[in-house]
């Protein structure tokens, strides 16, 4: 109808409010409208609480009384749910409102939807209509069909580099290169992850903490990942330290000597051992375990912040799905200085990986570049 792509719009604006507070649940956003007029909006706000649905029809009965939404049509950008999770169905909710019509943007994939809360509508005598702006609901949710479909999270690649390219000097050092506005993104970006990943040699190198520092409370406070396979980090290094204040989760090899492991369980820190590598190549099979592990704890959100090592693996594996990259402009220059993307890397410039509508602007001093990774979409 004339107003449907329209008012699936304001859904879909409305959706993007639950970013960071709705994980492991996708972003919803519903809009109801009358005689060409939006009487009722809502969206999902954080994991537990009611969904879409109910928060716009709370909504209309706010502003226009009990039965305001006899008659209308609601919008809703993800198709309405039909089990006892966290909250009631929507689907019940929605039969006894008095909506006469539902326009959906996509099906749910999870399985014990998928199809299934529209049938009930329909069968309740619901005037159905699918797939309007379909493709921008899919992007809007695609850390929550990548985790469903891929059985992986969304990875996101964060790194800051000099003008030429680097992340470190070649003795290591990298302290800042960015400067304190960059660093401040940083950290608002941190606060909606569910976990914040790096390699043992960022770990050791930086004595990094890994947590978000912002003036205001933080959506979440994601887990902290360490891939550490000799289990070398010690209670010297501030990860450990903090452990029993916020997660740390370290991956490390099966045949890790058990005093190792028993200290830092000690500390607090959890340890995910994984089989050590047999061939030269098996750093596939050990980053294919631990990606389905995080999707079975329901890591939507991953952010890996180094280095060039673990950078160049998901790259190789064809496993970054977007990047925020922050280049300062400075030059560190030297042959062994350490390159910002590692690994074995791509053959011809004609297969260079492209972002979609990247966005870049300028930070202070620094060029802030991001987007996602046009081929995966």
């Amino acid at each position: 109808m004339e107003n449907d792509e329209q008012f699936m719009r304001r859904a879909l604006e409305l959706a993007k409010h639950g970013e960071g507070f709705v994980e492991p649940n996708p972003m919803v956003g519903c809009v109801l409208a009358k005689n060409g007029k939006i009487i009722g909006e809502g969206f999902h706000t954080q994991f537990g609480k009611a969904h879409a649905e109910i928060e716009a029809l709370h909504d209309a009965r706010g502003r226009y009384g009990d039965d305001a939404a006899a008659g209308s049509t609601c919008y809703v950008t993800l198709e309405p749910c039909s089990h006892y999770g966290k909250t009631p169905p929507c689907t019940s909710a929605l039969q006894s409102s008095g909506i006469k019509r539902i326009v959906v943007a996509m099906r749910d994939p999870n399985p014990i939807v998928n199809g299934s809360g529209l049938n009930i509508l329909r069968n309740a005598g619901f005037e159905i209509t699918e797939h309007l702006l379909e493709k921008e609901a899919r992007s809007l949710n695609a850390p929550y069909l990548t985790l469903l479909e891929k059985h992986r999270p969304w990875i996101i690649a964060k790194w800051a580099m000099t003008l030429d390219g680097r992340l470190a000097s070649r003795t290591g050092n990298s302290q800042w290169i960015s400067g304190e506005a960059s660093r401040k993104i940083v950290h608002r970006l941190r606060s909606r992850m569910d976990a914040i990943m790096v390699g043992s040699q960022t770990a050791l190198r930086d004595n990094p903490d890994l947590t978000v520092r912002l003036d205001a409370v933080a959506p979440r406070i994601p887990i902290r990942i360490v891939l550490d396979s000799n289990a070398a980090l010690t209670q010297e290094y501030r990860l450990v330290q903090t452990a029993r204040q916020i997660p740390v989760l370290l991956v490390v090899n099966a045949d890790v000597p058990p005093k190792q492991i028993e200290m830092l369980q000690n500390a607090g820190c959890e340890i995910f051992p994984i089989p050590p590598e047999n061939t030269k190549h098996d750093y596939r099979r050990r980053t294919k375990i631990l990606m389905e592990y995080l999707a079975q704890r329901k890591i939507t959100n991953l952010f890996v912040e180094g280095g060039k090592q673990l950078f160049g693996t998901l790259f190789d594996m064809q496993l970054i799905d977007e990047v925020h990259v922050f280049i300062a402009p400075k030059l560190i220059g030297g042959e062994s200085a350490y390159p910002a993307i590692g690994g074995t890397g791509l053959i011809k410039m004609e297969q260079a990986w492209k972002l979609e509508l990247p966005e870049i602007r300028v930070v202070d001093d620094d060029v802030y570049i991001h987007g996602r990774i046009l081929h995966l979409l």
